[in-house]
């Protein structure tokens, strides 16, 4: 409570009054009640008021310029000032004064002349209730600013529930404007559904808290409600209540409950063993899969050391294991399981399992427990044992493939370095496997090798490796070999095996192989270039005629990397398109008049040399090149054919088809895109097929050869004379042209058997009706003695060599203008 004294010596009091005694006077009576300040005219005391801010302010009505009246006016319009007592002196006896002086705000009125001690009275009674004012004021913002920082809205209702108080100044709980501003009612304040529920409650009893859930703009949200009657005088004066905030609570144990469902149904379905124990190894929580696995009940092994419930030993010794879970604990680390473990479950059924342990922590830190998680890796290691089978051992025959044939290798070759001993590798391919595999099908191709792997089983010594490296390609790794001679017999004996005919398909079929010896240390230090030699002498038995077999020789090898060489050359070539044609010219024996060409492929090593076709054809056969090959030339032939038919003179280009090419699905397609590509005449195309490729299968030749005369092409027969026809066959083919092979032309004048068979075959041909060529024609008296044998047509030296393409231009230009 304010006191005299000190507390009122700080006060400070404004004096203004136009008339100095006046001040005087009444700086004399208010001696002691604080520090006096005076001004002579309102206009200064309204710039002195904001300075000093004084507790009260003696104001003089009459005064010049502005009275007192005036600045009171002036001061009740100032916020910051409009509280400061303002008591009026006058010494007018009219009440009018007093009554208007209170009107415009005064507290209160002193008359002239002055009563010092109700004067003094009069003005410490405003200082007093001035500084209770403020005493009041600042307990009220305390106790404003307390309530507001209370996570706790706090209000207070009338009876009619129209609230009196709350701390929600900011109207931000239930997002209302000017919260409180207005005596809002309950409805008004509040959501429907907690309105609802105070007034119901209300009603039942004087003390009450409940939680509610409240759908506002922001979601859902949840209050913990106090409710509680204020009577007065034994009569109801109103309520107070009190809302608490729970949603982060209720969200969080709603999260909570989620997360530990979520746990629950995790780990009762995940396919893991899950078993937890306390600090000792006490059981206090195990899933359906470690109930399955163990045996145990979770409700029979609560409290149960988990030695007990899940033994644990070594698969290979079957001794006891410490189980990993105490050295968790111990370690305060996660711990996996000991490799090779088994879980002997309570029926004795065992099982091969791996994982960890972990200690569990609490959030301090203090470890309370530990998990222990596992699974059942049985299948797995019987999985991985099946695929480390799968990738060393071919899935047809279930003999080492080529992967574990290698680490078998270099094992041998170490042991023989060692030992002082030899090794040897055969490498085995059965002959014309490709035909018989595409003739017959894939399915009765797997069945021979798979018969054939057999038998070589039977053969060959159990300390022997028999592998299959793909296709029909066998090696038999044979160690602690005594002699060349021994390994000479072996094989002997082994192909002498493979002559047994096979049952394929019901019926028989007889197979011969051809192998490849390679010896180590004699032919290769190291296990690569031991297999590489005994590929190189099994490439020296089929060049031999097949069904043999053939020592490695430097020789071999030689040959071989040349024979690597040509094929890089060779395809070299047909990448960057830089393979040549040449064509050889074919003229009428009778009039000498060109009628045709022979497209011939040329090819051109590094240094600028050519290659023998005999030398590169046969390659790009054996390798697959001979397709592309073909098609090059064939695409270059019909470029020139009709370059000639737009510039010349139409002429015929022939071009030779090797087998490949021949029983290649794609021949008819690969010419008509050829013709298409350069809009040529099929006319001016003739193709020249061996009787050979004619022969392989004559059902299928009728019909390939009846597709490729529809479109107007010319077929002619290369060669004739040097392969095995069948004239029945033969007869049956739609053939237009025979060309007799130059071996026959090159000696008829001179070896009467080659003359007896130019005749013949000259006589059989127009017989047939067919059209003649002879080749190598070099002599004049060669080309008169098949003109007398009635030979159309001739080509070779005696004419033109193979010529490039511009020089065999010029030549077509030289017989046309003759």
């Amino acid at each position: 409570m304010f006191s005299n004294s000190a507390e009122l010596a700080e006060s400070r009091i404004l004096i203004v009054d136009d008339t100095l005694s006046n001040v005087l006077v009444l700086k004399e009576i208010l001696t002691g009640c604080g520090s006096i300040y005076f001004s002579e005219s309102a206009k200064d005391a309204l710039e002195l008021i904001p300075l000093i801010l004084p507790d009260v302010i003696l104001l003089d009505i009459e005064m010049p310029d502005m009275d007192g009246w005036e600045l009171c006016r002036l001061l009740q319009q100032d916020q910051s000032l409009a509280d400061i007592p303002i008591v009026f002196i006058t010494g007018h006896e009219n009440l009018n004064f007093e009554r208007i002086s209170l009107e415009l705000g005064g507290r209160d009125f002193i008359h002239k002349p002055f009563n010092a001690a109700i004067c003094k009275l009069r003005v410490t009674n405003q200082i007093k209730l001035r500084k209770q004012s403020q005493m009041i004021a600042q307990g009220r913002e305390q106790l404003q600013k307390l309530v507001k920082q209370v996570p706790v809205l706090i209000t207070y209702w009338s009876p009619n529930w129209i609230n009196l108080f709350s701390n929600d100044f900011s109207g931000v709980w239930f997002e209302l404007a000017e919260a409180n501003e207005h005596k809002l009612s309950l409805e008004q304040m509040f959501p429907p559904e907690l309105s609802s529920a105070l007034q119901l409650r209300g009603e039942e009893q004087d003390e009450h808290n409940f939680t509610i859930q409240v759908q506002g703009k922001k979601g859902c949200r949840f209050f913990q409600v106090f409710r509680s009657s204020v009577h007065k005088n034994q009569r109801l004066d109103g309520y107070l209540v009190t809302l608490v905030d729970i949603t982060e609570v209720k969200q969080a144990k709603q999260a909570l409950y989620s997360e530990k469902e979520r746990l629950r149904v995790t780990l009762n379905s995940i396919g893991d063993a899950v078993v937890a124990t306390d600090t000792e190894g006490h059981i206090n929580f195990m899933n359906p899969i470690a109930e399955r696995m163990t045996g145990w009940r979770f409700r029979d092994a609560m409290g149960v050391k988990i030695e007990e419930v899940m033994p644990l030993r070594d698969g290979s010794s079957k001794h006891p294991l410490t189980n990993p879970l105490y050295i968790a604990l111990r370690e305060r680390r996660a711990v996996a399981m000991a490799l090779n473990c088994e879980l002997i479950s309570r029926n004795g059924q065992a099982f091969a399992v791996e994982d960890s342990a972990a200690p569990i922590r609490s959030e301090s830190g203090d470890i309370i427990g530990a998990i222990m998680v596992f699974h059942d890796v049985s299948e797995t290691m019987a999985m991985a044992i099946k695929m480390s089978h799968l990738a060393n051992h071919d899935q047809l025959t279930d003999l080492p493939n080529r992967i574990l044939l290698q680490d078998r290798l270099a094992v041998c070759c170490a042991s023989a370095q060692a030992n002082n001993t030899k090794s040897c590798v055969i490498m085995i391919d059965i002959d014309h496997f490709k035909y018989l595999n595409d003739s017959l099908g894939h399915q009765v191709g797997d069945e021979l090798i798979l018969q054939m792997a057999q038998r070589l089983k039977r053969k060959i010594p159990q300390s022997y490796t028999l592998a299959r490296l793909g296709g029909d390609e066998f090696v038999i790794l044979m160690n602690e070999v005594s002699s060349a001679e021994a390994v000479s017999a072996f094989a002997s004996k082994l192909l002498a095996a493979m002559h047994e005919q096979f049952k394929l398909a019901e019926q028989y079929y007889s197979v011969s192989v051809s192998a490849g010896i390679s010896m180590y240390p004699d032919d290769a230090s190291n296990a690569e270039d031991l297999m590489r030699h005994a590929d190189v002498a099994l490439y020296k038995a089929k060049q031999e005629g097949r069904n043999r077999f053939s020592f490695f020789s430097d020789e071999l090898e030689t040959a071989l990397l040349q024979r690597h060489e040509l094929e890089k050359v060779i395809r070299q070539a047909l990448s960057t398109q830089k393979l040549q044609v040449y064509y050889q010219p074919k003229f009428d024996l009778q009039t000498k008049r060109l009628v045709g060409a022979e497209a011939l492929a040329r090819l051109i090593d590094d240094n600028g040399n050519f290659i023998s076709p005999a030398e590169f054809i046969p390659l790009a056969e054996e390798s697959g090149l001979i397709l592309e090959l073909g098609r090059q030339v064939l695409h270059q032939a019909c470029a020139v054919a009709k370059s000639l038919a737009q510039r010349l003179c139409p002429v015929a280009i022939s071009v030779n088809v090797a087998a490949a090419q021949f029983a290649s699905d794609t021949l008819y397609e690969d010419i008509q895109a050829a013709l298409s590509a350069h809009n040529l005449e099929p006319a001016l195309l003739e193709l020249e097929i061996t009787e050979t490729a004619l022969m392989l299968d004559a059902q299928a030749t009728q019909a390939k050869l009846a597709q490729l005369k529809s479109i107007g092409l010319s077929i002619s027969i290369d060669d004739f004379g040097t392969g095995y026809s069948s004239l029945s066959y033969l007869k049956k083919f739609d053939v237009d042209i025979m060309k007799i092979d130059m071996s026959f032309i090159k000696d008829m004048l001179t070896n009467k058997h080659d003359y007896e068979i130019v005749k013949t075959i000259i006589s059989l041909g127009l017989s047939m009706g067919l059209k003649l060529v002879a080749e190598g024609v070099e002599t004049q008296p060669q080309a008169d003695a098949l003109i007398a044998l009635n030979c159309q047509t001739g080509q070779g030296y005696l004419y033109s060599k193979p010529l490039p393409e511009a020089d065999f231009f010029a030549l077509v230009v030289s017989t046309t203008q003759r």
